[in-house]
């Protein structure tokens, strides 16, 4: 079995060390839209079934989501 190289569009690179629950996701369309996940599980589930519109996932910390600024 051949692994994904790192200059291939589909590598995934760890962004964070922290535990996943802790986050939110903004799941980033090519041309700029987005949305925000509550779970890895849905931001998962829109990659693989839309990544070839989608440009990245933000990992986003929960407190930058919740309320007004």
């Amino acid at each position: 079995m051949e692994l994904i190289k790192p200059t291939d569009p589909q590598y995934f690179k760890l962004s964070s060390e922290e535990p996943y629950d802790r986050h939110h996701y903004k799941v980033v369309h090519k041309n700029g839209d987005s949305v925000v996940v509550g779970s890895w599980e849905e931001a998962n589930i829109m990659w693989w079934h839309k990544k070839m519109f989608l440009s990245h996932i933000e990992v986003l910390d929960q407190k930058q989501v919740k309320g007004f600024k």
